[in-house]
């Protein structure tokens, strides 16, 4: 069997080092199994040969071999081999180890990498494969045997099978409070988030225990961040929740976006399972470029209908996509 090279530059940003230092040579021998009694995937990472030395002089490099399975690397991390000194031949004999659905491994794809480690400065990429596994025969455990690859272009296809969302929105654009109205021309309303239901969430695990995250960005305060209750055991979760976000003037909501983003509440973790942001999608709030304001056009289509029908609710079915949460720091 084959490693298939579909991606690499569209994970450029799991790892923090240096690419393209070292020129690319050797290969990585490896195989990949699913324990189906344990739901777990395992990669044996065996052994490398003919590294790349990164310091020329001495000819050697301190390599350790690293996995993602991408696009979700929110959800399963990265798995690290120990890193093997001044070798250019390193024998690793170890396993990376992944609790993971057959169903949901099948719509990944496995980036092995191989790196030097610099204890005082920025590791050095020495090389990676990369499997489609929606593509990959499991029967296949037998040793792959394959020639390590520079970082190329992102090539990376949209991920599927992520879920979908159904919500309400609607603004009030001004909100009568015991005091009464502020002065005129300073008014300010709220925005409510009738989480409905989620439907065909991935199921990453034996079970799942989803919740969903909200915040009204530009603000990530914790004052900000709203949170429905966790459902256990479920891939349907029906949450029927409202969050409401006051004061809010009408020219705030060209400024503003709704961050949504489904977790799985592990008992060590929580797990990003995917999300929406719903806004108006033009990459800027109050003048400066920001990359959460990144809406498709189905998530900016349901904002503008809201901000057309003051005081109505609008409903929509959105699908979940692969999003890197703007404040995945609060579980």
């Amino acid at each position: 069997m084959r490693a298939r090279g579909l991606l690499s530059g569209s994970v450029m940003t799991m790892y923090s080092g240096d690419f393209g230092n070292v020129e690319v040579q050797g290969n990585i021998q490896f195989s990949i199994n699913y324990i189906q009694k344990l739901r777990e995937f395992h990669i044996f990472v065996a052994q490398c040969h003919d590294l790349a030395a990164v310091d020329p002089k001495r000819g050697r490099s301190d390599p350790y071999v690293k996995s993602y399975l991408v696009p979700d690397k929110a959800n399963l991390g990265k798995r690290k081999t120990s890193v093997k000194k001044k070798t250019l031949n390193p024998t690793f004999n170890e396993i990376l180890r992944y609790r993971v659905r057959m169903e949901y491994l099948r719509t990944q794809i496995l980036i092995i990498s191989v790196w030097h480690n610099d204890t005082f400065g920025r590791n050095s990429f020495l090389g990676e494969v990369d499997v489609d596994l929606s593509k990959w025969d499991f029967d296949h455990t037998q040793m792959n045997y394959l020639p390590l690859k520079a970082r190329t272009a992102p090539t990376l296809a949209p991920s599927h099978g992520r879920g979908e969302m159904r919500l309400a929105l609607r603004f009030l654009p001004e909100i009568i409070h015991s005091e009464g109205l502020v002065k005129e021309g300073q008014s300010t309303g709220e925005v409510h988030i009738w989480m409905k239901e989620c439907k065909n969430l991935p199921l990453i695990r034996a079970t799942i225990d989803p919740y969903v995250k909200c915040f009204v960005l530009p603000d990530t305060s914790r004052k900000s961040r709203q949170k429905t209750r966790v459902l256990r055991r479920t891939v349907d979760p029906a949450f029927n929740h409202t969050m409401v976000y006051d004061g809010i003037r009408q020219a705030d909501l060209s400024e503003a976006c709704v961050e949504l983003t489904v977790w799985d509440r592990d008992r060590l973790a929580s797990n990003l399972l995917g999300g929406l942001r719903i806004g108006a999608g033009t990459g800027r709030s109050y003048g400066a470029l920001v990359d959460w304001m990144d809406s498709t056009p189905f998530e900016a289509a349901l904002w503008e209908r809201m901000m057309a029908t003051p005081n109505e609710w609008v409903e929509d079915v959105l699908p979940l996509r692969v999003l890197n949460s703007a404040k995945t720091g609060f579980k």
